[in-house]
């Protein structure tokens, strides 16, 4: 199966490894697990907490240095070992070969033509690194006893990767020699690079990956000291930082979800030489074939002899490949910015609009998204600032009577304005506060421009530059969008135009058209206790990623809806109408939210 593992102990400069006493290196492991677990930094204090966790981290970093492991030789040296142990174990290995392509990095690259369609690469799970080839490994007994690694998968597989990486015999070895020794994602950015992001809707979620990566080490490094079975891992003398990182990382950009053996629930697990795809656009053409239990991937297109085979990701948004694949993605169909929006408790008509917000599966208080395409606003977004905006007598149609119900279908089709006045109100709003949200920017985006013409600007740098600069595009365009279609309503009102009307038949159209903006607003269920969010954008079961935890904050806009129902009841008795809350789905889950970090 080729050449043996060698495996040698990273040097540090003075060529001596570092000398540190446990007692101090413990001493400061409390300390960052103490800082990272406090409470959470108050608005504008996210940075100042950022440097300091940083700065510990940085501390430990140094007194580690040169204990970590690493694989002699390059990357590419290791990349026939990966194909000879592919093909001797079931793999499809005939018609691709790995290869570099310079700014892509490696990618697998046809060595014949290759039809769209055409089935070109499986590889059985037996190869796929996996939570329940964790639980067979060293790793189980601490699975079986710690609660984190049982409800984090993501956590479970890096400390499969080191135990496995750790083990000249292991399996996977051929593998993990074929990994990046290190990565474009943000845990490996300078500081410089990372303070290019302040002001932009991505930075909080790059904050949170660094402090919940560093949580996680300081847990982790005191588990493996302390706890008996932690203890006897090959992690206890040499368990880095920098190992972790490079674990969590190799995971983050890697991991992706494949259905257990039986079929009835799905798993995290890193696939090899699959993962060597590069990304562009398409459409999904990896999936799971149960019945000879392998993963499988068609040709996105054709290919000719010789040219880069991709697949497709699924439809994230540039914030999501910077910050969990590590690169930025030029010509993203599908990037979006996050904008937080929420119907104040204060507010006189809170507990009509929440009702009517759950009638049609929506939170009061919600994280959408403004797309780059047009329309920026989605169904779900639409609907949501329609009542909003909505006057007292607005609600009231929308809550009473026999045909209230069927009322909120029309909540997000762009065919049925709630009146002209609303319309003007809500995209006047979406004017202004895409305005205020490019006045948080610290540069313009002609500044940008000039930025990236500068040749000398890192990797790192550049991809915080794009990402500042796609934002603040998407939101320039959210804002034009917002002031045509301001100024198109007020001509309608100064005109009389009447509105459309809606009626019974007019639900085939919402129901059976293609256009997002036509689609009636109802989202699925989240069951109480779910551990499981699935992005469904992406190749294996319509999830590449997953985020494990209890989602807390969905079971309090439950609680919340409970209330606001009691609230509503009340509000509605005294109009003399019903509240007809057995009509209405006040359970709400996350369709545009963003992946969030694991945390500990």
């Amino acid at each position: 199966m080729g050449k043996k593992s060698r495996v040698k102990t990273q040097k540090s400069g003075s060529g001596a490894m570092a000398v540190v006493s446990p007692k101090e290196m413990m001493s400061l492991i409390a300390e960052l697990l103490q800082k990272c677990s406090s409470a959470a930094a108050s608005a504008g204090k996210e940075w100042e907490e950022y440097l300091q966790i940083r700065g510990l981290v940085e501390r430990i970093r140094k007194k580690q240095k040169g204990m970590s492991i690493v694989f002699e030789g390059s990357r590419e040296d290791h990349f026939p070992d990966l194909m000879s142990w592919a093909k001797e174990n079931g793999a499809s290995c005939e018609c691709f070969t790995v290869a570099n392509f310079g700014k892509e990095g490696y990618g697998l690259r046809a060595t014949r033509d290759i039809k769209a369609e055409e089935l070109f690469l499986w590889i059985p799970r037996k190869m796929l690194m996996t939570v329940e080839s964790a639980q067979n490994s060293i790793l189980g007994p601490l699975y079986s006893q710690d609660r984190i690694l049982q409800a984090m998968g993501n956590v479970t597989l890096a400390l499969h990767l080191l135990c496995e990486r750790a083990n000249p015999a292991s399996f996977w070895l051929p593998y993990i020699r074929s990994l990046p020794q290190e990565y474009d994602i943000p845990l490996y950015y300078q500081q410089e690079d990372v303070q290019l992001l302040l002001g932009t809707q991505a930075v909080q979620d790059v904050l949170s990956q660094y402090k919940n990566t560093a949580r996680q080490y300081a847990y982790f490094y005191k588990l493996v000291q302390t706890h008996p079975t932690a203890s006897k891992l090959p992690l206890k003398d040499c368990f880095t930082f920098d190992d972790y990182r490079w674990a969590v990382s190799s995971v983050m950009t890697r991991q992706n979800q494949i259905p257990t053996e039986d079929g009835s629930r799905v798993t995290l697990a890193l696939i090899p030489l699959w993962d060597m795809c590069n990304h562009t656009n398409g459409l999904i053409t990896t999936g799971y074939n149960l019945e000879d239990d392998r993963c499988e991937c068609v040709a996105l297109q054709d290919y000719k002899e010789n040219e880069q085979i991709y697949i497709f990701y699924g439809t994230r948004s540039n914030a999501e490949f910077v910050i969990h694949n590590g690169f930025f993605f030029q010509d993203n169909a599908h990037d979006r910015v996050k904008i937080k929006l929420g119907v104040s408790k204060s507010e006189r008509l809170y507990a009509m609009k929440a009702e009517v917000l759950a009638r049609a599966g929506i939170p009061a208080s919600y994280v959408f998204a403004l797309h780059c395409n047009e329309p920026p606003i989605s169904a779900q977004l639409l609907a949501f600032l329609r009542v909003f905006c909505m006057t007292e007598d607005e609600l009231k149609y929308y809550l009473l009577g026999e045909r209230a119900i069927n009322k909120i279908f029309t909540l997000g089709n762009s065919e049925f304005p709630v009146s002209w006045e609303n319309e003007i109100k809500l995209w006047t709003f979406l004017e202004t506060r895409a305005a205020l949200l490019l006045k948080t920017y610290k540069t313009t985006s002609e500044e940008d421009r000039s930025m990236l013409e500068k040749p000398d600007l890192s990797l790192h740098s550049r991809m915080a530059v794009q990402l500042r600069l796609a934002e603040k595009q998407i939101l320039e365009k959210a804002l034009a969008c917002g002031r045509a279609k301001r100024l198109y309503f007020q001509k309608k009102l100064e005109e009389g135009a009447s509105l459309p009307c809606y009626e019974e038949s007019d639900i085939a159209l919402l129901e059976n058209t293609e256009a997002d903006a036509k689609l009636p607003v109802i989202l699925r269920k989240v069951e109480e206790g779910q551990e499981i969010q699935v992005d469904e954008d992406s190749p294996l079961l319509n999830g590449m990623k997953v985020v494990y935890g209890t989602n807390a904050e969905a079971n309090r806009e439950r609680d919340q809806d409970d209330n606001v129902s009691t609230d509503v009841n009340s509000a509605l008795a005294s109009m003399g109408g019903s509240s007809q809350r057995e009509e209405a789905n006040l359970s709400a889950s996350r369709t545009e939210d963003e992946p969030k970090e694991n945390t500990v």
